[in-house]
């Protein structure tokens, strides 16, 4: 046994990799097995795995396909190792990730200690406020199905050069998957959902990092999302035409040919947000698909037939919220979470009126937050108008903000301003 796979399989390593694979959570794979259930088949079982790795002889578990509706129709396949084979995946990556961190480009931000979709954005800001302000947006068509293993598994042995762990890869690799209770062979592609996927991407795509630096272009790439900014159409034509020749010819992918164009920073869509330009200067958004899919999320959670206490409700929203501001916080966004707040607390006031329900219990409610008499008398009798009453009556007066605040739910737009400071003060 290798001294690489001797580290991967030590102890210390593969405790460190359960405890990673159990804080994601996630679901079982084919062995049924789930995450609570993982522990005690680990300490059943891993004497008799470790050794079959050892010898070569152990053969990964089929994934599970899911597939995932994407927004713009269309579904992304992911596949879901077994949690055993997800631990021994991270086991892997954990020991070759930072083998692999000086061959990679500085211009690369995905899935890479100490990178982000941040940096990326903040990035390209940079390039756009240099004058580079035409931009070729590549789309590599289903990227994760269509990397050739045996390309892919080249460059893996010039990073590590080590037999029993490139043959432990290229298992996971050929692990096959289940669909719809029917195996299938994968000869081609790294299913997405594995641990290793992510770092496997960026080996492959390293080489197409490579040659935009040799080429002297500067571009921001995060996981197989790429874009690459020049001065000029002519100059984007041309870069667009040759890269994409270079992609299909010598790492043998397949380029979007009608969703890789030349476009300018108003019309791109990069990692979710947009861009605009304010006082001469170009700036960071949310895109406006993203905030629209935000507040479905939020419509969604607030939907009146849910009936659970609003305090749960209210901590959900607020773990939706805190999530995607934390994402998007480096844009620009102060009108897009006024209005977003204004319709989410519209929406929870319908959810109390709802669950009032008679009269004789909105009357109650209304005096106890500190509605007069006569005006919640004449309320509590406006029945089941709720868009009216949420907006038009004394509900939207006295289930105010300060009112909502004090039950704990997060206002987007003062959550959105103390998270911009902390980042830009």
């Amino acid at each position: 046994m290798s001294e690489l796979l001797e580290k991967i399989l030590s102890r210390e390593n593969m405790t460190e990799a359960f405890k990673r694979v159990s804080c994601n959570k996630g679901s079982a794979g084919t062995d049924g097995v789930s995450i609570e259930e993982a522990e005690a088949y680990v300490r059943d079982n891993w004497a008799g795995i470790k050794k079959q790795i050892q010898q070569r002889q152990y053969r990964p578990q089929p994934v599970r396909r899911v597939e995932i509706p994407k927004p713009n129709g269309g579904k992304r396949k992911l596949g879901i190792p077994t949690v055993m084979d997800r631990t021994i995946q991270q086991a892997v990556t954990q020991v070759i990730a930072p083998i692999c961190e000086p061959y990679f480009s500085d211009s690369s931000y995905g899935f890479r200690p100490g990178r982000s979709c941040e940096q990326a954005i903040l990035k390209l800001l940079d390039y756009f406020n240099d004058g580079y302000e035409w931009i070729v947006d590549i789309d590599l068509e289903k990227f994760f199905d269509n990397v050739p293993q045996d390309r892919l598994m080249s460059l893996v042995h010039v990073i590590i050069n080590d037999g029993d762990t490139e043959s432990l890869i290229r298992k996971y690799l050929q692990a096959g998957v289940m669909v719809n209770g029917r195996y299938e062979e994968t000869n081609l592609g790294t299913p997405q959902g594995g641990n290793l996927s992510p770092l496997l991407s960026n080996i492959m795509l390293n080489e197409l990092d490579k040659e935009l630096d040799a080429r002297g272009l500067r571009f921001t790439r995060y996981a197989d999302d790429c874009v690459i900014v020049v001065k000029s159409e002519s100059s984007a034509k041309r870069v667009m035409r040759t890269i994409t020749d270079y992609i299909e010819r010598k790492l043998g992918l397949k380029v979007n040919a009608t969703k890789t164009h030349v476009t300018r920073p108003n019309d791109l869509k990069y990692l979710g947000f947009g861009f605009w330009k304010g006082a001469g200067k170009w700036q960071a958004r949310p895109h406006k698909d993203s905030v629209a899919k935000f507040q479905r999320k939020l419509k969604q959670l607030c939907e009146r037939r849910w009936n659970i206490p609003l305090d749960q409700r209210i901590t959900k929203l607020n773990q939706v919220i805190r999530g995607w501001i934390n994402y998007f916080s480096i844009g620009s966004m102060k009108v897009a979470m006024k209005k977003t707040d204004e319709h989410l607390r519209t929406m929870i006031r319908v959810i109390i009126w709802k669950q009032w329900k008679k009269p004789s219990k909105r009357l109650w409610g209304l005096k106890k937050l500190g509605v007069p008499a006569r005006i919640a008398e004449r309320d509590s009798q406006w029945g089941d108008h709720y868009q009216f009453t949420a907006t038009r009556s004394s509900l939207k007066r006295a289930v105010s903000k300060q009112v909502l605040s004090r039950k704990g739910l997060v206002s987007c737009l003062d959550y959105y301003l103390e998270r911009h400071d902390l980042k830009f003060n």
